[in-house]
């Protein structure tokens, strides 16, 4: 028979895939003696079995009732009881933490005669208070009442009786406001059982629900987890002035820094904290109202980082002067939080090396480079708010998330203002540049996902009065409406009318040290693709160990080199093209002498000319007619030059090596800007070492020709006037045949460089440029589980990879080889390519610390003991 249904004894912090991690978690506390209500768990397989057959079976209620009377017998109360009803909590809990994404109902048990035995043993306001949410809740999440519908109920009863806010409610309040969550909700089950039936069903039912599918595609999470249900006897944080209910971190969630950080609501339950409802008091304010509570908390927070070895983030109700904890899970921090939290781990020696790394996720390190508002800049400061989530950004204020969602990704900056923000609100979080909200605190919605996200957040600023109906915001008289253009500061809380000026940020040393460890362990290299010194420096700043691509094509898209380029391709014979050639030559050697000296002696591969000649060619009436003036033609010549540029495919029309080799002078041309300049440097400033790399080769008689019929004349010519120099000569591999005879390729080629744009544009038939028309259907339709664009498809694209250098290396065997397509800075991408045996990736500047930490994680993962040589993981 299999066992659905476990009390938390039962449980451990291993068990988290079957338990959930709020079940497991529990479990596990419970174990350490950590002082938890009560209660039992029903698995993930229970849910998948619910979703499959449509019902709960019997088996998993008569275990859930046999638990039921375990926790009566431990509780010495009755479920149902009129006089003294045992009450709990119904909460989600998937294995993977996944805030405000599903669902949760309190008090449930309560009924209009269970209503009377609480009120007999508490008070009439605080039954009410209980019950008005046991309502609320359950017309959320088993019916599916929109909150909003409530909040009017409720802002209506305030409004009628003058309270500012919940907790002024008298219990005659209180009750008014229930009544009218009943008459809105219409009929609820009196029996209590039957209660917890409809609730477990809807909390298995919300694994399924648009929000938290939207939350586990934005997460690369997967959907067939399902989640546990977790039953557990309530405490109450809304008794009176002795109690309360907060979240803290066990650090800083938002800087790392070693100090409990978080909130805390007197007289309120949980979902009152992290719903925004009021702006909560700071964690450190327990200091002085309850001491030996702070002190106990302290404690708490210790043990769990003892035995979880990482931050933590937990929920924990006071009730009546008494500490219990609800919920603990691996706490979600800023990617500033994450490097300084796990560089600290180390140093306090909780954690080894190899365990600091793996706590640092790709994206993190991605997002750790946040902007900042200069601060030498003049503001016009409008109104502060708390600093949930760090960095700045502008946009064009927008108040509804649809909008935010659709401009967002139409790539128009925008920032989302709401009064405080839902878990419906996350597909306008996503492709906001930041948000701004009214209410709520640190550890609000709004504020956990904008820091998940690595988007600037400035929560409760309270003196700001939005009106959503007509669009504007007032901040003491002052109306900022839509499409009024605000920054808002995440780091320091402040909201700005207009644009700032941003400045990008540094390293911190904590990042710099764990850069370092993970150059001291991954085994390939790291390079860049740049193509001006500028980019060549930040990248070598970002520990670029060589540059894997630098693209000719894109210095001569300024106006000067332009109008040459231009005279070049317009040319009727070698004579015309050469006398433009002659021209650019010089600019070609400037460029390559400034490269190599930023260089150092590094590997700075440079690729030949690769678009196709019309990309260059003048498009508009007056660019046309500025051509013919300057070559004394007419503008009808000139249009039918440029026509017959024109190409039906471009990108697998006349381009690449096929250039070179029907037009052998513009490659000699670079050829030689590389070499002299390789020269020179290598005879005044310092070493080099360059490599020439022929693009689009697919057959090994094109890289033979372009060899004997441009290079070699050229570096014969070069060199009978210069000083040598050792360079190399290798290929892109972007073409699949070129990945399918690699081995012939290989005997002239002295590197391969893996094209994975290309490779997987002719791989999958895919344009790039038309790939948003249909691939966003693919991945809805789980035709496709990622972008191939974006992430190696590793099945496909990677098996050309692999082919690639294995038939390579089997005629050269120490044939060098990487990846310099945009998938080099990928985290999953980079992994394959060292399981793959490339000997380097290269990528976007910003991108190297991205590869330099996957580059070490997959050797952690893939030839590090566990258990030994990663203490702790």
């Amino acid at each position: 028979m299999t066992k659905y249904v476990y009390s938390f004894e039962e449980g451990s912090a291993d068990m988290k895939d079957l338990l959930g991690g709020k079940g497991s978690n529990l479990a596990e506390m419970t174990t350490i003696g950590l002082n938890v209500p009560p209660g039992y768990t029903v698995t993930t397989e229970a849910c998948l079995e619910y979703l499959d057959e449509g019902k709960l079976t019997e088996e998993i209620k008569e275990q859930m009732k046999k638990k039921m009377e375990k926790l009566e017998e431990k509780m010495d109360q009755k479920f149902g009881d009129p006089e003294d009803p045992l009450l709990v909590s119904v909460r989600s809990g998937a294995a993977v933490s996944m805030p405000g994404m599903m669902d949760t109902i309190l008090n449930l048990g309560l009924n209009d005669e269970t209503l009377q035995g609480l009120v007999e043993k508490t008070d009439e306001r605080f039954a009410y208070d209980s019950y008005r949410r046991f309502v609320n809740m359950f017309g959320e999440v088993v019916r599916g009442i929109p909150h909003r519908e409530f909040e009017e109920i409720m802002d209506g009863v305030k409004e009628k009786r003058g309270a500012d806010q919940d907790v002024d409610l008298d219990a005659e309040g209180m009750k008014e406001v229930t009544e009218g969550y009943k008459e809105l909700v219409g009929d609820i089950p009196s029996d209590p059982w039957e209660q917890l039936m409809e609730a477990t069903k809807a909390v298995f039912g919300s694994w399924d629900n648009e929000r938290a599918r939207r939350y586990r595609d934005l997460n690369d999470l997967p959907h067939d987890m399902g989640t546990a249900v977790n039953v557990q006897t309530m405490v109450y944080g809304n008794t009176g002035k002795n109690s309360g209910s907060g979240v803290a971190f066990t650090r800083d969630p938002s800087t790392g820094k070693n100090k409990i950080y978080g909130e805390f609501l007197r007289n309120a339950q949980g979902e009152d904290v992290v719903a925004g409802i009021r702006t909560p008091l700071q964690i450190s304010d327990l200091k002085e109202m309850w001491p030996d509570i702070y002190e106990e908390l302290e404690e708490v927070c210790q043990t769990l980082e003892e035995e979880y070895k990482d931050m933590q983030d937990l929920e924990f109700t006071v009730e009546d002067k008494e500490l219990y904890i609800l919920q603990t899970r691996t706490g979600k921090r800023t990617p500033n939080a994450a490097v300084k939290i796990a560089h600290d781990m180390h140093e306090e020696g909780i954690i080894s090396k190899e365990v600091a790394l793996l706590r640092v996720e790709g994206d993190q390190v991605e997002k750790i480079l946040h902007k900042r508002i200069d601060p030498e800049a003049e503001l016009d400061k409008l109104t502060q708010g708390l600093n949930a989530s760090p960095g700045a950004a502008s946009g064009k204020v927008v108040f509804d998330t649809d909008e935010a969602e659709k401009r967002g990704n139409d790539d128009e900056s925008v920032i989302l203002v709401r009064p405080e923000t839902t878990p419906e609100d996350i597909h306008g979080l996503a492709a906001a540049q930041g948000v701004l909200t009214s209410r709520g605190g640190m550890t609000s919605h709004a504020a956990v996902v904008a820091r998940g996200m690595g988007k600037p957040c400035v929560a409760g600023a309270e003196d700001i009065d939005i009106d959503l109906e007509k669009e504007y915001f007032e901040v003491d008289g002052k109306k900022i409406g839509k499409e009024d253009i605000i920054t808002i500061d995440g780091t320091t809380g402040d909201v700005i009318v207009g644009e700032a000026p941003l400045i990008e940020p540094e390293f911190t040393d904590e990042f710099e040290k764990l850069l370092g460890w993970a150059d001291d362990i991954r085994k390939m290299g790291v390079w860049a693709n740049a193509d001006t010194p500028k980019d060549t420096e930040k990248a070598i700043e970002f520990g670029a160990e060589g540059v894997g691509l630098c693209r000719t094509e894109h210095m001569f898209f300024e106006p000067e080199r332009l109008d040459v380029m231009q005279e070049m391709i317009i040319a009727e014979d070698e004579e015309q093209r050469q006398k433009a050639l002659d021209q650019l030559l010089p600019m070609q050697k400037k460029d390559f002498k400034e490269l190599f000296e930023v260089m150092e002696g590094k590997t700075l591969t440079i690729r030949l000319l690769d678009p196709p000649l019309h990309e260059f060619a003048p498009t508009d009436k007056e660019s046309q007619k500025d051509l013919a003036k300057r070559l004394d033609l007419s503008i009808e010549e000139i249009q039918r030059k440029v026509d017959r540029l024109e190409e039906a495919n471009p990108m697998l029309g006349h381009r690449g090596c096929r250039l070179g080799i029907t037009y052998p002078e513009i490659y000699k041309m670079q050829v030689q800007a590389i070499l002299e300049a390789a020269s020179e440097v290598q005879e005044e400033v310092a070493e080099v070492e360059p490599h020439i790399m022929v693009p689009l080769i697919g057959n090994v008689k094109e890289l033979k020709n372009v060899k004997e019929k441009v290079v070699e004349p050229v570096q014969e010519k070069v060199f009978e006037e210069k000083e040598e120099v050792d360079f190399e000569v290798g290929t892109m591999i972007e073409i699949p045949r070129a990945a399918i005879r690699a081995d012939e390729i290989a005997k002239e080629a002295d590197f391969f460089s893996f094209g994975t744009n290309d490779l997987t544009q002719m791989g999958f038939g895919f344009s790039r440029d038309d790939v948003g028309t249909f691939v966003p259907n693919y991945l809805d339709e789980g035709i496709m589980d990622k972008d191939p664009f974006q992430v190696l498809d590793q099945d496909g694209i990677g098996e050309l990879v692999k082919m690639g250098t294995e038939r390579g290396r089997e005629t050269k065997q120490d044939l060098s080889v990487g990846i310099c397509g945009e998938h080099g800075g990928e985290p999953s991408s980079v992994k394959f390519c060292y399981r793959s045996d490339l000997d380097y990736v290269s990528c976007s500047p910003y991108r190297v610390p991205v590869a330099r930490i996957a580059a070490a994680q997959v050797v952690i993962e893939d030839e590090k003991d566990v258990d030994e040589g990663v203490e702790g993981y």
